[in-house]
């Protein structure tokens, strides 16, 4: 049996022993992860985390903080805060864990540099790199993150933000697509205590979304309230893959800790309750895929922008941020592409082995 085909079996009979498993949704993942290396590289941080380790043993003994892990290119998107303000930053938290803080910028590297062989960005690889690292060097060495509210600041990074692709009507409508659901009483309870005054019952429906999470069980309660629609949804979360992988101490998740410690303004929906993380849903309040912004835009300032905001997450945890910025100072050159071209390298070659095994 190969490395990639051993380890998602693995990974996903330890799911099982956790969470009643969506076999349905698990299919899906394994179908997304032969169409193409990219959604691969998004849907198996678990098989990520001992490749980095053999491939990148140096970067593997950076000094650690409780990182996203599952850090990528698409794993970024907009929230509205408490007064209403339209914000961008990291989206997903699931597998926050304890871990060398280069973890993140070398698979948000890696995640650009697929992308860019698959045309999905069109910068080059170097200035990629060199974006991403300039950004978070920026925010590092100053000691003092700023979060992204775009509302007088930030114009471009705006108007990528609220390009076509995420217009209300479409959002609505791909919702309303999904398929109505029961969902055990608990979950129900919390869906419903998260939602505001609203005309009639809500409904629940069974969502698809992601890549790395496809397999958990995930609710979305859609309702109407006041002439407009509004959703929340649960998702059940899991401990962190990264943890999994290495055989270490199982910790209970930590997204919800990670996304309180972040230099931002938070999303007020975004919360931990139960074993399940809710958050509200709604055309700016979601990850944003490569696909969402617009054609015309300018990469190396959203990619640079992807590496301020990763310096932000890290400065949530002030105790490394001296032994990050020595450790910056000390790397010189192409460091970051170089690492992230070997695990890019490797993941293709799990991707290739992954398909060819798929028939």
């Amino acid at each position: 049996m190969s490395a990639i085909v051993e380890a998602t079996a693995s990974y996903e009979a330890w799911m099982r022993k956790r969470i009643p498993v969506v076999e349905r949704d698990l299919r899906a993942k394994h179908r997304a992860m032969a169409a193409a290396a990219f959604p691969f590289l998004r849907a198996t941080f678990y098989r990520w985390v001992p490749l980095w380790q053999e491939l990148c043993p140096d970067l593997a003994a950076t000094p650690p903080l409780l990182a996203v892990g599952d850090l990528h290119v698409e794993n970024f998107g907009t929230w509205r805060d408490a007064e209403g303000r339209l914000c961008w930053g990291v989206n997903d938290f699931d597998e926050a864990f304890v871990m060398p803080y280069a973890i993140d910028l070398v698979r948000l590297a890696t995640s650009a540099l697929l992308a860019i062989r698959a045309d999905r960005l069109r910068i080059g690889a170097d200035e990629a790199c060199s974006a991403l690292l300039e950004g978070y060097r920026e925010t590092m060495l100053a000691g003092a993150g700023r979060g992204f509210v775009l509302e007088e600041e930030h114009p471009a990074l705006r108007r990528m933000a609220l390009g076509e692709e995420r217009d209300p009507e479409r959002f609505w409508a791909k919702l309303g697509a999904t398929q109505t659901t029961d969902a055990p009483r608990a979950v129900r309870k919390l869906l419903r205590k998260a939602l505001p005054e609203i005309d009639g019952a809500p409904r629940i429906a069974h969502r698809v979304a992601g890549l790395g999470s496809l397999g958990r069980p995930r609710y979305v309660a859609i309702a109407l309230a006041q002439g407009g629609m509004m959703a929340r949804e649960a998702k059940a979360m899991l401990p962190s893959a990264y943890g999994f992988a290495l055989g270490l101490k199982e910790k209970a998740p930590l997204c919800g800790e990670l996304a309180d410690r972040a230099i931002r303004s938070p999303d007020p929906f975004y919360r931990a309750r139960k074993g399940w993380m809710l958050r509200r849903l709604g055309p700016h309040c979601s990850a944003i895929l490569l696909a969402d912004y617009p054609r015309r835009r300018d990469e190396r300032l959203l990619l640079k922008a992807m590496g301020r905001e990763t310096g932000n997450v890290h400065l949530g945890g002030p105790d490394a941020a001296a032994a990050i910025r020595r450790d910056l100072r000390r790397r010189k050159g192409r460091w970051l592409h170089e690492a992230a071209r070997r695990m890019a390298d490797a993941t293709l070659g799990d991707w290739k082995e992954w398909r060819a095994r798929r028939g």
